[in-house]
């Protein structure tokens, strides 16, 4: 294993130049980084929230709430759909995991049985996502597949988690982390980011955007008013606050149809909020105008109406306006919500924290020195102990495993954390400790009378078996903590993970070279460290 093969010279060489070109742009200023060339990595190392300071939110999917929504649509649906048909019901029950339809009129049930089956849509794998029984001579259970309520609930996580970043991109927030955590959790890391408040309020809103047609006959809103609400109606107040309004439970039309907002003027030059439909909204849209001309509608995001304009003629193009007396402010807000689309379910804050800039910079330079006072004891002790010549040669491949690890985490957009700075103090260590176990040997063997050639051979050959345990196990350790482990925790594991393959490579592949070089140019008579 002494010989001075060609390829490890290669390898040698691909190494440390693989380290200089990922690791070199973390030592530049951003502007020399945007003036290297498009073929030359610009990747660096991202500074975690305790070393750059920034927000930490721990947010949970309401997901009882989405299955609430969920369930009331499913009524909503079998009431409108029988409706049109002429079925008049007696009452909409909610039940398990769907609602109990009662008819009138006992003999339509096979017509509403029918009706209703043509609601059911296939889900995941082209399963259908509900069913339809009958449960009595005048009753229909319509629900939800168990299956389809625990698809529901993963897309939610997952639709969650792209509506956030889209949210926080818009803000202009970088290097952000958005990751799952567990069945029903996310964890938002914001570096830079200093205003918990205003990222939660960002982040929290649903902005769950639906048209509803508004009921104005006077007698329904009196008997509302009066506590007497029918089931296909909800009382709310207008945009104002204060007037109370009558709107129809049905939805017939959500922000998932629009294709874009933009902030705008109205015809009195107020602020508004001009938006597109995509073409199967823009057609539905149509319709809905077409055919109720004279009457209002309501905008409401979530649950607040926010516009409840007249419709004074049939809007066939794509196009509409929300108008409310917006500041600037809030209209450039609610454009940023419905761009970045709606939560399915609303996100519940479980935990917050923030770590300030100067705590951050504190971090970093404490951790620099850290890492600079365990490299110079490392340093002193190869060099006290194995000399100049192996002693230098374990420190250079110490260099070139820093360089590696720097350069990998570079490539892999991996973020450093403030365990992960003691995580790379640690590689260091073990990275030296296969150059003691190596060298020991050699000293062994060459105070057991075998020549220098056979000293070196057989260190590198007896100690290569206890280097592989001992780093496996060091392997299996990291990996465990990176997948059960969450936060800093992940951060020393992948740190460290990355040091054992790096330490590998450099303590052992620079000795053989090093020694190798030496031998072939000295052809010593007696090993140095044996002395």
């Amino acid at each position: 294993m002494i010989h001075l093969s060609r390829w490890k010279v290669i390898l040698l060489a691909l190494s440390f130049v693989f380290g200089l070109v990922f690791a070199l742009p973390n030592m530049l200023t951003a502007e020399q980084r945007a003036a290297l060339p498009g073929w030359v990595p610009s990747q660096v190392l991202n500074l975690g929230l305790d070393l750059r300071g920034g927000s930490y939110l721990l947010l949970e999917v309401d997901l009882p709430a989405m299955r609430e929504k969920r369930l009331t649509n499913l009524g909503e649906d079998a009431r409108s759909v029988l409706g049109e048909a002429g079925i008049e019901l007696t009452n909409i029950a909610r039940e398990g995991n769907g609602v109990v339809v009662t008819l009138a009129d006992p003999t339509r049930l096979d017509r509403a049985n029918e009706l209703m089956r043509e609601l059911i849509r296939p889900g995941a794998g082209g399963l259908a996502d509900r069913t339809v029984r009958r449960v009595g001579d005048d009753r229909l259970r319509y629900e939800f597949t168990q299956g389809a309520l625990d698809s529901m609930a993963s897309e939610a996580v997952s639709q969650s988690i792209e509506v956030v970043r889209r949210r926080v991109d818009e803000t202009g927030t970088k290097e952000i982390s958005i990751t799952r955590q567990g069945p029903d959790r996310i964890v938002v890391v914001a570096p830079g980011e200093n205003d918990p408040t205003e990222l939660e309020r960002l982040v929290g809103q649903t902005a769950q955007l639906t048209f509803q047609m508004v009921e104005s006959d006077p007698l329904m809103i009196n008997d509302a008013m009066a506590g007497n609400v029918a089931p296909h109606l909800e009382l709310t107040a207008d945009q104002d606050g204060v007037t109370p309004l009558l709107i129809e439970k049905r939805i017939i039309l959500t922000g998932e149809n629009l294709a874009s907002a933009s902030v705008g003027q109205d015809q009195n030059r107020q602020n508004a909020i001009d938006f597109r439909f995509d073409s199967a909204g823009g057609r539905r849209f149509a319709d809905v105008t077409s055919n109720n001309i004279g009457k209002r509608f309501a905008i409401l995001l979530d649950g607040r109406v926010i516009s409840a304009p007249t419709i004074q003629t049939a809007i066939t193009t794509n196009n509409g306006q929300i108008t409310g007396g917006f500041s600037i402010a809030e209209a450039s807000e609610l454009v940023k919500l419905l761009n970045g689309g709606a939560l399915p379910a609303p996100l519940k804050v479980e935990e917050r924290r923030t770590v300030t800039a100067e705590l951050g910079a504190d971090a970093v330079a404490a951790g620099a020195l850290s890492t600079a006072v365990g490299f110079i004891i490392i340093l002193a002790f190869m060099l006290g102990a194995y000399g100049l010549l192996f002693g230098g040669i374990s420190v250079i491949g110490l260099l070139l495993n820093g360089l590696l690890i720097i350069a990998a985490m570079s490539m892999t957009g991996a973020t450093l954390t403030l365990p992960g700075i003691a995580g790379l103090v640690l590689t260091f260590a073990v990275a030296v400790d296969a150059n003691v176990l190596i060298y020991e040997r050699m000293r062994d063997e060459a105070r057991a009378g075998r020549s220098v050639i056979a000293s070196l051979d057989a260190g590198f050959n007896k100690a290569m078996g206890t280097i592989v345990d001992a780093n496996l196990t060091t392997l299996v350790a990291a990996l465990i903590m990176f997948m059960f482990g969450a936060g800093p925790v992940r951060g020393f594991a992948w740190t460290l993970t990355i040091g054992v393959f790096t330490s590998m490579l450099s303590a052992v592949l620079v000795a053989q070279v090093g020694l190798a070089w030496w031998l072939k140019a000295t052809k010593p008579k007696k090993l140095p460290i044996a002395e």
